[in-house]
């Protein structure tokens, strides 16, 4: 590691101990950022990178609920608020039980960078809880959600903070989330993203990471004069972002041969299409969290316990969680032939296996690959200031462009030869100028 960025982490740990995904995506991004910041030095001496991680509002609060036996249950509820240098706070709200501030602070920080490559004004934050669920009924959701909404509601607003969704936020919790803010603040307002489509949602959101994701790595194929045609994939998870991305890769010729969960992974050699894909949604709304039940139905293999890595593929694309595509995983996926790696998840390879990715095939990282989620829900802010809708074909051509642009900024900061780039420096570089140039514009706040 460079020295200025071991000294710079070692601050940055001393101050958010214990906080080691925080610490993680902190230190990814300030390798690359450190050596342009001291070529740079109105950057350096505006303290830019030291502002950018200490969030400029961080707030926790209690979340008390009653659950179906009339029992009083309570969570802990965040909104990490990073950075609103160049628009309004944007970021999901994630309810798991692994949800904590390190992962909060991670998934914000990484945002800022992520909201900044989409071109649209949208600063950086995300939030949350470790509200489980799964296994609960509608009316539990419904009344967690109103509970949480009661805090939430102070922080936010179309000109503030405008979160979306995430693991464990869909339709359905966006749904109750706005009806209560919007009883609250007797207002209808863009409040939050990822709505339904009758009430100011927008077309594709569903669809719209996995697709922005096949369109990242497909612009990644063509500098080597490649396509996704005839090409096999391996994704990961089965939710949203897979069920996105393997229509897509369908779309464009390839074939997805894996989906995997917390039970195991999923093999299908006939690849994952038609019914198939349209049975990832049952799965999603099933609320079990088992992708065995995707082998039992079409008769293919399930490796219990198992990521799906070991297979052989042309391109592996993680999309379900961070840290899901380790170093041995990826000297598997380079020993098997895998030609690119794109995680369409957070973070989803740790940092060993980034670096060796980007040493030996094309890499790029999630803050890059993922950003359609983002760059949609920007688009159905857009759509609801105009009080209007976009066709499917409109959002899915902006929502391309978008991508492609991402690609273009990665590739010109990321270039190292004529056959190679690295996206994790070009992404970084490219997302952060944006933000370090409005921060040194607007003064020290």
């Amino acid at each position: 590691m460079d020295e200025n960025v071991k000294t710079f982490m070692e601050k940055v740990i001393e101050k958010n101990p214990g906080e080691k995904e925080f610490h993680q995506a902190v230190q990814e991004v300030s390798e690359s950022i450190m050596p342009f910041i001291e070529k740079n030095p109105k950057y350096k001496k505006a303290k830019i990178l030291e502002r950018l991680v200490e969030p400029e509002r961080a707030v926790t609060f209690r979340v008390a609920w009653v659950d179906d036996k009339g029992e009083i249950q309570v969570n802990r509820g965040y909104r990490i608020e990073f950075s609103s240098a160049i628009g309004p706070y944007k970021g999901g709200l994630r309810f798991h039980p692994s949800v904590n501030l390190s992962i909060l602070k991670f998934l914000g920080f990484e945002q800022i960078f992520k909201n900044s490559l989409t071109g649209l004004p949208m600063g950086g934050g995300k939030g949350g809880s470790d509200f489980n669920p799964r296994g609960k009924s509608d009316m539990e959701i419904m009344r967690f959600c109103q509970s949480f909404m009661m805090e939430l509601f102070r922080h936010i607003g179309p000109n503030t903070d405008v979160p979306a969704g995430d693991i464990g936020v869909g339709g359905r919790e966006i749904g109750y989330l706005f009806g209560m803010y919007k009883k609250l603040r007797n207002e209808f307002t863009g409040v939050l993203t990822g709505k339904g489509i009758n009430w100011g949602g927008s077309l594709i959101r569903p669809e719209a990471t996995g697709f922005g994701g096949v369109y990242f790595a497909s612009e990644m194929l063509k500098l080597k004069n490649d396509s996704f045609k005839g090409k096999t994939v391996a994704l990961s998870g089965f939710g949203n972002v897979a069920w996105g991305s393997a229509i897509k890769i369908n779309e464009l010729g390839g074939k997805v041969v894996t989906l995997s969960g917390p039970d195991g992974c999923i093999y299908d050699k006939d690849g994952i299409k038609a019914e198939k894909i349209e049975y990832m949604l049952e799965m999603r709304a099933s609320n079990n969290d088992r992708v065995e039940d995707y082998a039992k139905k079409f008769g293919v293999p399930f490796y219990a316990g198992k990521r799906p890595w070991d297979v052989k593929c042309d391109i592996a694309m993680p999309c379900a969680t961070q840290n899901e595509l380790d170093l041995n995983d990826a000297k598997t996926l380079i020993k098997n032939g895998c030609i690119l790696v794109a995680e369409v998840s957070n973070m989803g390879c740790t940092i060993d296996a980034a670096k060796l990715l980007t040493e030996k095939i094309m890499y790029a990282p999630g803050k890059a690959v993922n950003a359609g989620g983002v760059a949609v829900s920007g688009l159905e802010m857009s759509q609801n200031s105009m009080r209007l809708n976009w066709t499917i074909e409109e959002v899915d051509k902006q929502l391309h462009q978008i991508m492609k642009n991402i690609h273009d900024a990665s590739v010109r900061y990321g270039r190292v030869s004529k056959d190679k780039v690295d996206y994790i420096k070009g992404a970084n570089i490219a997302g952060f100028v944006k933000v370090a140039d409005a921060m040194l514009d607007q003064g020290i706040v």
